[in-house]
């Protein structure tokens, strides 16, 4: 089916306040030459990942529901409070029957895909009697009490599942950055207890001259300052600064057309000063700080421009905060090796965390060492055993043998061909006259005798 262009905040907003056919800005591109190429209506944009763990379900629910025409159009008319109130959820009832039906088969692979998780993490620590449903109530994105159809329940729940979730992303982002940083610091500790004092100095003078050499650098502008949107477009629209104009501009880095600047079409932004910064080629600069400073400067518009919070810069709200105060005289901007990004007291905090989770491991290891020998004690002594009954076997075959019995066979079975089964050319060697006595009923002819002569 063919995508309509016109989908912009309403569709986000339903995958809260973040998704819909958006593209993010490349990296170091000629803007104007983006501009002249246009967006191809009908294409279809790849949507930028939001990082939940249900990211491919909840692309798959828009999906769908942007194939039904009422839908669709309730959509394009919703607001932000309708649609995080629960209110457009109500509309599913009247979708299409092969809408429902789509939905329902998504809902679920959703559960199965949920229930295989939990399985595989069970089975991980060899527990037993698994409760999937019970299990299922940690996932707040669906209804875990109807497993088999899509209702207005999911929908409200998937909307505001994922906009909580949106919502805390940065603050995740920011303390997992911070354990980052504190588990260098630590590792860096951790190698200089093992040098001698001559190279612990030798290797501390070297850190302070990589710290202070990655600190040498240009002005950062402040981000979405008159200055710092003025360099974007001299150097990378190449356009005259002259003649800088904040609706252009805006129009400019719209790259989908859409009416909105979204997170990603800022984030490129601020490629020209990230550059001033860091060089992936220079080993004082980290590029996971590099991508983490981007991050703050996008997270920082966002505060400042994003009026009603969702997620999306409107050409209205850009241009009100080219009126502000701000955008003609900002504050400096401290990047991060300007900012103490923890104490030493969380740093021994987050030592000690460590520490205990070594502790934990180091439990496991020896748990699972003993398991292992004890595995190897037993399979010794089933070794024993089998050698064991071996030499029996073999002792009982050779008694067999000296007393005249026939060797026993694999299987331990008297190798013993039955009467009157012999093999071709073995015929039975009794001499005429012998002591073997004659079974019941045979009757011996007498020999012939070569010196009779009959008439």
């Amino acid at each position: 089916m063919k995508r309509l262009p016109v989908l912009p905040q309403q569709c986000l907003l339903l995958m809260t306040c973040l998704l819909m056919a958006l593209e993010a800005v490349p990296i170091d591109i000629d803007k104007t030459k983006v501009k002249a190429e246009g967006h191809v209506e009908g294409e279809k944009v790849e949507n930028p990942d939001t990082g939940l763990y249900y990211d491919e379900y909840l692309r798959q629910v828009i999906d769908v529901l942007e194939t039904d025409k009422h839908f669709r159009e309730k959509l394009q008319t919703a607001d932000i409070e309708e649609i995080k109130s629960g209110k457009l959820s109500r509309e599913l009832d009247l979708v299409s029957h092969h809408v429902r039906t789509r939905l329902d088969e998504l809902k679920r692979q959703e559960v199965a895909r949920l229930r295989m998780l939990i399985k595989a993490k069970m089975d991980s620590i060899q527990d037993t009697g698994i409760d999937h449903q019970a299990l299922l109530k940690q996932f707040e994105h669906l209804n875990h009490q109807n497993p088999d159809t899509f209702e207005p329940k999911d929908l409200d729940m998937l909307i505001k599942a994922a906009t909580s979730d949106l919502e805390n992303y940065d603050k995740t982002r920011h303390e997992e950055f911070k354990k980052y940083e504190m588990m260098k610091e630590h590792e860096r500790r951790e190698y200089l207890k093992t040098l001698d004092e001559e190279k612990r100095k030798k290797e501390e003078s070297k850190f302070e001259e990589m710290k202070k050499k990655h600190g040498d650098h240009p002005k950062v502008h402040h981000p979405g300052s008159k200055d710092q949107l003025k360099e974007v477009w001299e150097e990378a629209d190449g356009l005259d600064p002259n003649e800088f104009d904040p609706k252009t501009f805006f129009k400019l880095h719209d790259v989908n057309n859409d009416g909105f600047l979204d997170e990603q079409e800022l984030e490129a932004l601020f490629t020209k000063e990230l550059e001033k910064v860091y060089d992936p080629k220079n080993e004082e600069d980290d590029m996971v700080e590099m991508e983490e400073e981007r991050l703050r400067m996008r997270e920082h518009v966002m505060n400042e421009v994003d009026i009603n919070k969702d997620r999306l810069v409107t050409l209205e709200e850009f241009l009100r905060a080219t009126e502000k105060k701000e955008f003609l005289e900002p504050d400096s901007w401290e990047t991060l090796d300007q900012q103490q990004l923890f104490t030493e007291d969380e740093l021994k905090e987050f030592e000690n965390h460590i520490s205990r989770q070594e502790d934990e491991l180091r439990k496991k290891a020896e748990e699972l060492q003993k398991q292992k020998e004890e595995l190897q004690r037993q399979h010794d002594q089933l070794q024993a055993q089998k050698q064991e009954l071996q030499q029996v076997v073999k002792q009982m075959e050779q008694k067999k043998l000296q007393q005249g019995s026939p060797p026993a066979g694999p299987a331990g079975e008297l190798k013993i061909q039955p009467p009157g089964e012999h093999k071709a050319g073995d015929a039975p060697q009794h001499p005429a006259g012998g002591d073997q006595p004659l079974p019941p009923g045979h009757n011996q002819e007498p020999a012939v005798r070569t010196d009779q002569v009959h008439p």
